[in-house]
């Protein structure tokens, strides 16, 4: 996957069904023409708009959690790694096939366990052999016909090996002045010596040149308890590769930093310029190896492509959104504190509903919109103009609604009632209900969030005044807001009820008055939070402020 042009489509934060409807059309559409964009959502889905997504068979848009990348959202170097049982030279040619400076290393349920470096096999060559000496001394002799390219003729049940190396040179005094004991012996193809090697104590026997050994040099073999390995290479390679034998796991680094899958790029950043590393590994939580990142994948990112529908400002979008690379703004609402570093293509209209924007712009662009897609942008229309009710509502969703149930074959007015009854199942919750579609607004320095519960009619929910309330009044303290208004909008009754609650809730009380013995009387014609609601809490709230 691409992972640098991936495009997220986005509603606002407490999705309603254009918001949501909207993201999934538009996703489409960008890809139409190429562009890999995806439909994202930044809360839970209201039972509205789940009915309407199941209706026409869609599943529900991933969840948008942050503008940031994490380190699973950009490309990382392959996860390559290695056995703990791998030779040093198997581990050094994978290096070398990968062009790769540093390796990690596994254990047998492929969980990450420590990482080896080229740095780290320097000793091996450069010091002395006491080093070598220690790990050969720990090696299978398995491994050390791997690392000479040789063949295992016999393995001696119970090994002797002090890890020490003896390259021996016939000389006329034979083998008087060799110590032969428990060593790893390298020899050329004689026979006599090769079994009175073994007789001396050797541990094993490596010879060179020799394409067999003979059975009477086997048999002495098996009664000294030595094992026989003819090398693929000479005397002075197999000396060089024998080294190269011991497991990794004699070699790595146990205490490693690493990073994990869901951590930020630009946090990573920061923490890498704490150490001299070239690459670290990344994990998952169950510490199972991901990729690598270094400091090039840092310094060449950026944080995600993102396309805000149904909104504009930067408080009711993504978290971080200002770090994000905005490409462009599809909205029909207030312009407010929307800002960028590089041109967007802002596209605002005044018409009830994102739904009809974007379904102008297939049409612009003569791009077929498919029955299942008309389906949720109508939905998504007649939910945000609630049936052409609101105040909202222009010509352009009308004329975009009716080209839409058309091509999805459904009546406006059946399809209209069947969404808004679905709106409310049984599955949701009041509070769930009360917290679904809320925006937030900074209103001359004051805090305001108003929701918005769209029903048939509104006076269904008079006897749950004192829930409501308590509702209400309970979110107000915990996010600190000077005001929450409540409006529940009933599409027959053609207005709201307003339940007010917060510090400043008094200043509210001459913008929706009451009738007189009444609490929540209906406030007639006002439907539209954007066109009404909204400005009468900014107009009371200017008296004070």
């Amino acid at each position: 996957m691409d992972l640098d042009n991936l495009v997220y489509v986005t509603g606002h934060k407490n999705p309603d069904t254009d918001s949501v409807a909207s993201a999934i059309a538009y996703a489409f559409y960008k890809r139409s023409k190429g562009v890999h964009a995806i439909p994202c959502r930044l809360g839970k889905l209201s039972a509205e708009t789940k009915y309407l997504l199941n209706r026409f068979g869609f599943e529900e848009p991933m969840l948008l959690e942050d503008a940031r990348k994490k380190l699973s959202e950009i490309d990382l170097d392959k996860p390559i790694a290695v056995h703990e049982d791998a030779t040093i030279q198997e581990t050094l040619e994978l290096m070398k096939k990968y062009k790769q400076t540093y390796i990690g290393v596994v254990d047998d349920d492929n969980t990450f366990i420590g990482i080896v470096a080229k740095s780290d096999f320097v000793d091996i060559g450069l010091d002395d052999t006491a080093h070598g000496i220690e790990m050969l001394k720990q090696t299978p002799v398995s491994f050390m016909a791997k690392s000479i390219s040789g063949q295992l003729i016999y393995e001696a049940p119970e090994p002797h090996i002090n890890g020490k190396v003896s390259i021996i040179a016939i000389t006329e005094k034979k083998l008087e002045n060799y110590e032969i004991q428990d060593r790893v012996v390298i020899l050329g193809d004689d026979p006599e010596s090769q079994k009175e090697l073994i007789r001396k104590g050797a541990g094993v026997l490596i010879s060179v040149w020799t394409k067999e050994y003979r059975d009477d040099v086997i048999e002495t073999a098996k009664e000294y308890n030595c094992s026989l390995i003819i090398s693929g290479h000479g005397s002075m390679n197999t000396s060089r590769y024998i080294y190269f034998a011991p497991p990794v796991s004699l070699v790595m680094t146990r205490k490693f930093v690493f990073f994990y899958e869901d951590e930020y790029v630009e946090d990573t950043g920061r923490r890498m310029l704490e150490y001299r590393f070239r690459g670290f590994p990344v994990l998952t939580k169950e510490k199972k190896l991901v990729g690598y990142v270094s400091r090039y994948h840092v310094l060449r990112f950026r944080n995600k492509k993102i396309i805000m529908v149904d909104h504009n400002e930067f408080s009711q979008s993504v978290n971080s959104i200002e770090k994000a690379q905005i490409l462009e703004v599809l909205d029909h609402h207030r312009i407010n504190d929307f800002n960028s570093n590089q041109p967007v293509e802002f596209r605002n209209q005044i018409v009830g509903s994102t739904a009809a924007i974007i379904t102008n712009i297939f049409q612009e662009n003569r791009v077929q919109i498919m029955k299942e897609y008309a389906g949720i942008l109508l939905g998504a229309i007649l939910s945000d103009t609630m049936m052409f009710v609101s105040p909202t509502t222009t010509q352009v969703d009308r004329d975009a609604a009716n080209l839409l149930a058309a091509i999805a074959d459904v009546d406006i007015e059946e399809f209209g009632k069947e969404l808004f009854s679905a709106a409310h199942s049984s599955e949701t919750t009041l509070s769930e209900q009360v917290m679904q579609d809320v925006k937030f607004f900074d209103v001359h320095g004051y805090k305001v969030m108003v929701s918005q519960i769209i029903v048939a009619e509104s006076d269904v929910y008079l006897e749950r005044d004192k829930e409501i309330m308590a509702i209400i009044s309970n979110t107000a303290r915990k996010k600190e807001l000077d005001v929450f208004v409540l409006a529940i909008t009933g599409i027959i009754d053609k207005g709201s009820r307003m339940y007010i609650a917060g510090e400043k809730a008094r200043w509210l009380q001459d913008a929706f008055p009451n009738e007189e013995g009444e609490l929540h009387s209906l406030q007639e014609g006002v439907l539209s939070r954007k066109k009404q609601i909204v400005p009468k809490v900014t107009e009371a709230i200017s008296k004070y402020a």
